[in-house]
């Protein structure tokens, strides 16, 4: 009986000090994506946005060629496990550098 009464005390004790879920609120975002009608644009906020704020795109350069870009998208999904398709990335790509980078108005 003694076993009994000393496994109840413990798994009581293990119940109550599992933590209570916690819940946060993030500031909204300052920035959106630029609207495009390209197909990337769709895509970028189905993927790029789901981790990171838009204001992530303003910080880059300017001047940053397709080449910048793509090594970038493949980054996200390599090193931080960004669940981008590979089908997706040229389109997520091109909208990058034509909304973002050097063929911007091209």
């Amino acid at each position: 009986m003694k076993k009994h009464l000393l496994f109840a005390a413990a798994f009581s004790f293990s119940v109550a000090a599992v933590p209570a879920a916690k819940t946060i609120q993030l500031p909204p975002d300052g920035a959106q994506l630029k609207a495009s009608p390209l197909p990337g644009y769709v895509k970028a906020q189905g993927n790029c946005v789901a981790c990171h704020s838009a204001e992530y795109m303003l910080y880059q350069p300017p001047t940053a060629a397709r080449p910048y870009w793509d090594a970038m998208v493949k980054r996200m999904k390599a090193v931080f496990k960004a669940p981008i398709d590979d089908a997706d990335m040229p389109e997520i790509v091109d909208y990058l550098v034509k909304t973002y980078g050097n063929e911007q108005g091209k």
